[in-house]
C-alpha cells in the first residue's frame, strides 16, 4: 500500500515540476491531486466495488436462481445455501450474500468490505462439477477471504491499480500539449532537471505495470492463507485439494470474469500459463500460486504427500 501511494506521489511530483513549473516552496498541486484521485478511487472501490464486480460478471442472487431453476438444479442451489450457512457458523461470521455466475467454467470469488458486508459468488459450472465436500472446501476458502479481510484489501488494491493507470495515462496525454513549457523547465533545471524528467518518463511508462505486479503479489500471498484457513474451518483439507484438482483440469477460461476481477477468484479465470509455473517471471506476473503447490500444501496438512517443493 505504501508503494501504491509512492507511485501516485511520483506521478504528481513530475506534474508539479514540469507543468506547474514553479521552483521552491510551492504547494504540490499535482501530488495532492494524484493522492486525491487515489483516495476517491479507493473509497469508491471500498464502498461500491463489490457491486461493480458482481454486475460485471452478471451474477444473480441465489434466491433468484433458485426460483427459476428446475428440480434437479434446485437441489444444487439448496446445497450451496446449506454449505454457506455451515461455513459461516464455523468462521463465526454473519452469512454473506450468495450469487451464481452464469458460466460453465468452475470458479468462485468473494468480494465486499468484510464481515457483514460481503458476497460470495460461484459459477454454475462449479455447482455442476463439485461434490458436497469439495464445494464446502471452496466456500470455506472464500469465507476465509472474508474473515481474513482479504476482500477489503484486494478491493482497495484493485481501485488503486486503476487510479495509477489513469494518472499515468493523463500524464502521457499531458506531455503532448506541455512540450514547450517542459523544455523551458528542463533548461532551467540543467542536468538535474533533465535527469529527473527522464526518471519521470520511465515512471509514467512503468507505473501501470508496477501497480499490476504489486496487485498480483498481494493476491498470491492471500490465496495460500485462504487455503490454510479454509482447511481449518472444514477440518478437511483434502476436500479443497480435490476441488482445486478439478478446477485445474478445467481448461476453458471463465468468460464472465474479466481481467480486472481475476485476482479475486480461487483459480485464474483467464487460464494464463504463467500461473502454472514457478520461477522468477511467474513470481512477478502470476496472479495465483501454481495449483500443484497449493494442492501439495493441502495434502501435507492431511499427512499425505511431501508438501510443496
Amino acid at each position: 500500500m505504501i508503494v501504491f501511494v509512492a507511485l501516485l506521489c511520483v506521478l504528481g511530483l513530475g506534474f508539479d515540476a514540469f507543468y506547474v513549473g514553479v521552483g521552491g516552496g510551492y504547494v504540490p498541486v499535482g501530488s495532492l491531486m494524484a493522492l486525491m484521485v487515489g483516495a476517491v478511487s479507493a473509497s469508491a472501490g471500498y464502498f461500491r466495488g463489490d457491486r461493480a464486480v458482481l454486475a460485471a460478471t452478471a451474477a444473480r442472487p441465489l434466491d433468484e436462481v433458485e426460483a427459476a431453476a428446475d428440480e434437479a438444479s434446485k437441489l444444487k442451489v439448496r446445497q450451496l445455501r446449506n454449505v454457506v450457512d455451515e461455513m459461516s457458523i464455523a468462521a463465526g461470521l454473519p452469512p454473506p450474500a450468495v450469487y451464481v455466475v452464469p458460466d460453465q467454467d468452475p470458479n468462485a470469488f468473494a468480494t465486499g468490505r468484510g464481515p457483514g458486508h460481503a458476497s460470495i459468488a460461484v459459477t454454475r459450472g462449479l455447482l455442476d462439477t463439485l461434490d458436497r465436500e469439495e464445494l464446502q472446501g471452496v466456500v470455506a476458502h472464500e469465507m476465509s477471504h472474508i474473515r481474513n479481510l482479504d476482500v477489503r484489501l484486494m478491493t482497495v488494491v484493485a481501485a488503486l491499480t486503476g487510479a495509477v493507470a489513469l494518472l499515468a495515462d493523463w500524464a502521457r496525454r499531458g506531455m503532448m500539449w506541455g512540450g514547450d513549457r517542459r523544455r523551458d523547465d528542463e533548461r532551467r533545471g540543467g542536468a538535474a532537471g533533465i535527469a529527473f524528467f527522464a526518471v519521470w518518463i520511465v515512471a509514467i511508462l512503468l507505473a501501470p505495470l508496477v501497480a499490476r505486479i504489486l496487485a498480483t503479489m498481494v493476491s498470491r500471498r492471500r490465496e495460500y492463507l485462504a487455503d490454510a484457513t479454509g482447511a481449518e474451518l472444514t477440518r478437511n483439507p483434502l476436500g479443497l485439494a480435490r476441488a482445486l484438482e478439478k478446477l485445474e483440469q478445467a481448461v476453458e477460461p471463465t468468460r464472465a470474469i474479466k481481467q480486472g476481477s481475476a485476482h479475486l477468484c480461487i483459480a485464474d479465470p483467464l487460464g494464463r500459463q504463467v500461473n502454472l509455473r514457478t520461477g522468477f517471471w511467474s513470481d512477478i506476473f502470476a496472479s495465483h500460486p501454481p495449483m500443484a503447490a497449493r494442492i501439495a500444501a493441502l495434502k501435507a496438512m492431511a499427512f499425505q504427500g511431501d508438501g510443496p517443493q
